[in-house]
């Protein structure tokens, strides 16, 4: 993820966008607690646009982890949740990380989302001492140092792309694979992972690099058709493409023009194209029937389970099954908590705000994700989480595997 970390079930983004009338703080949290200070969690990520799953579901997550914080009535401060949109695009970014570094009362950031707009930001938040923690930007290059501000809940790419190489080479047999990057931060570094990873398990690998022509789904059919011609004429086993939904699904159209289809070979991608929009961006759609689709740590079975579950629903009008980095946003928002909790008391946000960085460097819990602690890059310590690996099946992605 994500990730443009673009990633099955949509719900209705009106719909889901008005739950930010929901109110975040219970009223028996507020009354008698007026003299309470009051912080904000920012959420960054695509909160409108053709990837804008993504940017709800980690928003509702967040929503959902800051009502029962504010309901419990059990800390010293209140808090409440902004949105900042970059509409998962690495030149929208940021202007949304300027506008939150800026926001008053704003202690963190949930997000981004993608791991293109994560890096374009990183420097806004780290020159102000915000902590960003992504629940879905999984490139292996965000994470550096040993005393970084940028944090994460997902395993990062190179657990991921392991799993897809594996799965290609090892499950499904394929001994020839052309691997593409879309050039973006997270698909070229999702597809080198899986070349190197590939070619170590003994496949022939050969590489591209495409430029993505479809950001924020406003691409043309054809628009791969000289590319689909000439790995139509290669005809090898299988292709991966590391990117994202849009681009995936103009190229699934233009390779079943040229006759190479999900039925004679194996098309593979990321958690980039784990996303509803692959079937509205492919012509004809059928031709996203049998791609398969990896995802880390998330699957098809909500994090959110039980009570849990229906809480969620409840407040966010989202159907846990389907939130998409819902859980792993709820476990981000919990750590910027309990790091809250951990930081001395003090009324500047500036140093509230440095604070909190030095504190998720120390924080340990068990999350409804799995163990939450963070390497001093920011990786999670125990960062194997399992991958799971969707086909579309008659236009819906389906589960068919968990590999780790």
């Amino acid at each position: 993820m994500k990730l443009r970390w673009n990633k099955t079930v949509a719900i209705a983004s009106a719909g889901v966008l008005a739950m930010t009338a929901v109110p975040l703080i219970a009223g028996s949290a507020i009354s008698g607690a007026a003299s309470k200070p009051t912080y904000t969690i920012g959420v960054q990520g695509p909160l409108t646009g053709s990837d804008s799953d993504y940017g709800i579901y980690e928003y509702a997550g967040v929503e959902f982890a800051v009502s029962q914080a504010n309901a419990s009535g059990k800390y010293a401060f209140n808090l409440k949740v902004e949105k900042f949109d970059d509409q998962g695009s690495s030149t929208v970014a940021p202007g949304a990380a300027q506008k939150a570094a800026g926001t008053k009362g704003l202690v963190a950031i949930v997000g981004p989302s993608f791991s293109g707009p994560s890096e374009v930001s990183y420097k806004y938040y780290h020159a102000a001492n915000i902590a960003e923690v992504s629940p879905s930007a999984t490139a292996v290059a965000l994470a550096s140092g040993s005393d970084s501000s940028f944090f994460r809940t997902v395993a990062d790419d190179s657990v991921q792309g392991s799993a897809d190489a594996s799965y290609l080479v090892t499950t499904k047999g394929e001994k020839s694979i052309t691997v593409i990057g879309d050039e973006s931060f997270y698909g070229t570094g999702l597809a080198n992972v899986v070349a190197t990873e590939a070619s170590k398990l003994g496949a022939t690998v050969t590489t591209k690099s495409i430029a993505n022509v479809n950001e924020g789904g406003g691409g043309n059919a054809g628009a791969y058709s000289t590319l689909a011609t000439s790995l139509a004429q290669a005809d090898p086993d299988a292709i991966f493409y590391g990117g994202y939904a849009p681009e995936l699904g103009l190229l699934l159209g233009d390779l079943a023009s040229d006759g190479y289809t999900t039925a004679t070979h194996v098309i593979m991608s990321g958690d980039g194209s784990n996303d509803p929009a692959l079937m509205t961006s492919t012509s004809p759609a059928t031709a996203a029937n049998g791609a398969f689709l990896s995802e880390s740590a998330t699957g098809k079975v909500s994090y959110f389970t039980g009570k849990l579950a229906s809480e969620f629903t409840a407040l966010t009008k989202a159907k846990a099954s389907v939130a998409i980095y819902a859980a792993q946003s709820y476990d981000a928002a919990d750590a910027i908590i309990k790091a809250l909790v951990a930081d001395k008391k003090t009324s500047s946000i500036p140093k509230l705000r440095k604070e909190t960085v030095a504190s998720l460097h120390k924080v340990s819990f068990v999350g409804v994700t799995g163990p939450i602690a963070f390497q001093g890059d920011g990786d999670l310590k125990v960062d194997k989480g399992a991958v799971q690996i969707s086909e579309v099946d008659n236009g819906v992605i389906t589960l068919v595997t968990s590999v780790g």
